[in-house]
């Protein structure tokens, strides 16, 4: 079906960004996999291309689009190639907007333009081990110091995207003691410098996908976090994770949507290609019709999250339609992309051919920015239930 969502510039980015992936990153990727991230310099070769601040303002360094469009097309070109940009979409995506409405002005001044270049790469962290989605559970605690200058930060977190190399950290904690009453009160976001004493990176967690984006176990101790460096005011940080929800889920759903584009694409180049029992896979009758049904299944979760899109770059995409597209793009590609595994064979297995990737890659996404079962609750919440 005929989409409409992209202009001439955007096509235009998008051959930029193809050209980027074929030189800079096709040739190298498997050796990302295997070290676990990207090398440190390639975010400085995104901001170099404008990628990493495409939305942020030009007085930093920005691109100044206010068009989340330009991000679906990273995201297409990557699921293309079969291919990531480590922690990229967290960095630009997740971040930013947090930066944004929440950092004041000198602040700003001090952040953005090295996020915009790629000199300053953040993460954001705020998964414990043993709390999961309950953010409200958090147990990393941040004291002000007797001359109340510093917080003194204490805890630590797991399956931070991005952890491993960021040079900045925006990290939830909790503030002031918890109250069984309003368990969401008393948190607060800090902007840790990884350079700080006591902070460090723990194990490098080996997961089944994403190889090639770090994921890692942070810990704090005692870590003197300068006031000046808290994003916003004080207690107020899970109303602040709150605001950028529907951004996140809506990146998680464009990228399943184009996972799922992908791997269709990929079926059908292979079994126009193997043979088998001297006839090409496509020509038998299973064949087709499994092609057919996921053409089907890409088209419509492709309209769903253009739609989603346009909502969104028009201000008026809802927590609970983000939730619905995540639930409905990350389910589709999960079965869009097994299907077309199982038409590999054998080879589908190995990690050589992209679906294999695409396989392991996706099946995260029913799980981070809040599982399918936390979208259905949403989703549920919308309805009245």
């Amino acid at each position: 079906m005929q989409r409409t969502v992209f202009n001439t510039d955007h096509e235009a980015f998008r051959a930029t960004v193809r050209d980027f992936i074929a030189k800079e990153v096709e040739p190298v990727h498997h050796e990302w996999e295997k070290q676990g991230h990207p090398p440190r310099e390639f975010y400085n070769k995104l901001g170099e291309l404008g990628v990493l601040g495409i939305e942020a303002p030009e007085e930093f360094g920005g691109g100044g689009a206010s068009d989340f469009t330009y991000s679906m097309v990273i995201s297409e070109e990557c699921a293309r190639a079969g291919v990531t940009f480590g922690s990229y979409s967290v960095h630009a995506n997740l971040i930013l907007p947090y930066l944004m409405e929440y950092a004041t002005d000198e602040q700003k001044q001090r952040w953005i333009p090295g996020f915009c270049s790629g000199d300053l790469m953040f993460a954001i962290a705020m998964t414990e081990p043993g709390t999961g989605s309950d953010l409200a559970n958090i147990a990393t605690t941040a004291r002000l110091d007797d001359d109340g200058s510093h917080y003194v930060l204490d805890g630590a977190k797991t399956f931070i995207t991005g952890g491993a190399l960021a040079d900045r950290i925006l990290v939830v904690c909790r503030t002031s003691p918890f109250d069984p009453a309003d368990r969401r009160a008393g948190l607060s976001i800090l902007v840790v410098d990884t350079t700080s004493e006591g902070f460090s990176v723990g194990r490098r967690l080996e997961k089944i996908g994403l190889k090639a984006s770090d994921t890692a176990e942070l810990s704090f101790s005692s870590v003197r976090v300068p006031v000046t460096d808290r994003l916003g005011d004080e207690g107020a940080g899970f109303t602040y994770l709150t605001h950028n929800l529907a951004q996140e889920r809506l990146t998680i759903a464009i990228g399943a949507a184009a996972t799922a584009a992908a791997a269709l694409q990929h079926a059908l180049a292979y079994t126009r290609e193997r043979d088998v029992f001297g006839r090409p896979v496509a020509s038998f009758q299973n064949t087709k019709f499994v092609l057919a049904e996921c053409s089907a299944e890409v088209e419509a979760v492709q309209q769903f999250v253009d739609r989603a899109l346009t909502l969104h770059n028009a201000g008026e995409l809802s927590v609970p339609d983000a939730a619905r597209a995540k639930l409905f793009a990350t389910d589709t590609a999960g079965r869009v992309i097994d299907k077309c595994l199982q038409l590999h064979g054998g080879y589908g297995y190995i990690t050589e051919f992209p679906i294999a990737r695409l396989y392991a890659d996706t099946r995260v996404s029913r799980i981070y920015g809040g599982t399918s079962e936390v979208m259905k609750t949403i989703i549920a919440k919308d309805l009245g239930l």
